[in-house]
């Protein structure tokens, strides 16, 4: 019998200030973990739409570790990204990450004054690894800002992908 999951991206507004994602993946919590802190499964599966690369994926995953991530339009070469630096590491249960908006050269309404203060939590039961990611803005307007953007469509384009990239690395 397979444990039902939330196979789509499940999202809530707990605050003014907040955006939950919650979503199931059929892959242990150690894999899924990896997928989000080593840069070359990260890039595999964090690209956002079709028609987007990612040319530059730095992450040291460590607390006080910088990363940088930066996305380029295949058609026009209009880059954005997003930067800031791990506030806690807790392998593999807990990522909490200081998050700036870098519009570069495709621009965008998010502020990017103060950053989104991201808590990514693992949990595993029966094989099925829970991800839940509370984005809290600091602000009702950089919140809706955010949500404005089509983020959490983004969101569960690029989860579909990591669905994908679990399943082959299980295969081996």
């Amino acid at each position: 019998m397979t444990t039902a999951i939330n196979d789509k991206a499940q999202v809530s507004l707990p605050s003014d200030t907040e955006v939950r994602v919650t979503r199931d993946f059929r892959a242990p919590r150690t894999l899924v973990w990896r997928a989000h802190t080593e840069p070359e499964l990260f890039r595999r599966w964090i690209g956002g739409y079709p028609g987007w690369s990612m040319p530059v994926c730095e992450m040291d995953v460590r607390p006080g570790g910088k990363y940088r991530w930066r996305w380029r339009m295949d058609e026009g070469g209009k880059e954005f990204g997003f930067y800031g630096d791990y506030r806690e590491v807790d392998a593999p249960r807990e990522i909490v990450q200081a998050e700036y908006y870098d519009p570069g050269d495709f621009g965008g309404a998010m502020p990017a004054k103060d950053p989104a203060i991201t808590r990514t939590t693992f949990t595993e039961k029966n094989g099925v690894t829970t991800l839940v990611v509370l984005m809290d803005y600091g602000s009702k307007e950089a919140r809706d800002a955010a949500i404005s953007t089509g983020m959490t469509d983004g969101m569960e384009t690029s989860y579909a992908r990591l669905d994908t990239l679990v399943a082959e690395q299980q295969r081996g």
